[in-house]
């Protein structure tokens, strides 16, 4: 899919791409970060449904980077980590559902925490502690690749 949107005179093309990827090598690494991804999500969910408003960025900060970071997780994963726990938490709140329990294994990546490589069809994740995994991608059957968006997803 390919979109264009124009800020002022000048148009920006978003392309989106959905394929599937396997790990080359061991995958060991890739499973242990999502696990504890979706640990620290529910920590942090657990932390934020106990108090009754909604902090700003910089509280979530201050709350949570540390912890975090001591868990392993580089800077960006932190900030996606307590982004996504709060937003959780009050579509949860708007629902007027229980204390959301993390049980999907997925990691929201932000820009800076993975290399796309399209000439040799490749991800390089960066994980916690340093790791890194590299996922061989590949394009789905029926004569090229659809659009969607490119996540680091298991079940």
């Amino acid at each position: 899919m390919v979109s264009c949107s124009v800020r002022g005179e000048q148009s920006v093309v978003v392309e989106t791409l959905r394929v599937r990827a396997v790990p080359e090598g061991s995958y060991e690494h890739l499973l242990e970060f999502l696990r504890v991804y979706r640990d620290a999500v529910q920590l942090v969910v657990n932390e934020l449904w106990s108090l009754d408003a909604k902090l700003s960025k910089k509280k979530l900060h201050e709350m949570f980077y540390e912890k975090l970071r001591r868990l392993g997780f580089r800077a960006h994963h932190v900030k996606q980590i307590y982004t996504y726990a709060q937003s959780i938490v009050i579509s949860a709140r708007g629902n007027g559902g229980r204390k959301p329990v993390m049980r999907r294994l997925s990691a929201r990546i932000d820009k800076y925490d993975y290399k796309l490589d399209l000439d040799n069809m490749a991800l390089v994740l960066k994980l916690h502690n340093n790791y890194e995994v590299r996922l061989k991608l590949l394009a789905p059957g029926g004569g090229g690749l659809r659009s969607s968006s490119i996540g680091a997803t298991t079940s």
